[in-house]
């Protein structure tokens, strides 16, 4: 599904990746450990092709994406990757369906078909009561199960979490971890997840920690 080798980011001086290799198989949760300052973002970001490498490679479901110029990297980005970020990220003046369905739109889907998936999808996530709220109207456990529907709402073969709980109580915590691995099950999608919570990081397939920019 996911692989990448010899990843090297370097800001100037500054040499955060030093030759990060890895490879994360179809329906895999992998969660991505390590101190802070690690490279544990970097590497996300680079890997969810929002930032690039200086050196490396990175193929995702057997696209390499190297080979993409800007306009079909956005595209790949918009329909083959999901992302939840630690806060959100949702639309304030938007309510929940409308921020599920803003990726679908993005990708000029039927609209139709798009707002049929998003209910879907709340539905699915135990929101169906919930369409019409704005964030603020929102819990913080039900925002982030928001932003996992917009994740989920082009049916992306992997899904990259920034810290998806670090914003949530432990017991939100706790349904999030298993909200992913219920995802994947029922729908096959690929997870990587940074976390600093090694506890929850003891839930996934399988766990990487990265130290002074390598894999240990």
């Amino acid at each position: 599904m996911l692989k990448c080798d010899n990843i090297h980011k370097k800001y100037g001086d500054l040499h955060i990746l030093k030759g990060i290799s890895l490879e994360v198989k179809e329906s895999e949760i992998v969660a991505i450990v390590g101190a802070s300052g690690a490279g544990k973002t970097t590497l996300l970001q680079i890997l969810g092709t929002l930032d690039h490498p200086n050196e490396g490679s990175i193929e995702i479901n057997d696209t390499e994406i190297g080979q993409l110029n800007n306009k079909q990297l956005s595209k790949f980005r918009n329909q083959d990757i999901g992302f939840v970020f630690q806060f959100h990220q949702l639309l304030p003046e938007f309510t929940a369906l409308e921020n599920v369905c803003i990726p679908g739109f993005i990708a000029k889907r039927n609209k139709k078909e798009v707002r049929e998936n998003a209910q879907e999808l709340l539905d699915y996530l135990g929101l169906k009561d919930r369409y019409d709220h704005k964030p603020a109207q929102l819990s913080g456990g039900e925002k982030q199960r928001v932003a996992v529907a917009r994740a989920l709402i082009n049916k992306p073969k992997i899904v990259f979490a920034d810290e998806p709980s670090g914003n949530l109580d432990s017991a939100n915590s706790k349904e999030l971890y298993a909200l992913f691995d219920q995802v994947r099950k029922d729908f096959g999608n690929s997870f990587v997840i940074v976390t600093h919570d090694e506890k929850l990081s003891n839930l996934a397939d399988r766990k990487v920690t990265i130290s002074d920019g390598k894999l240990v």
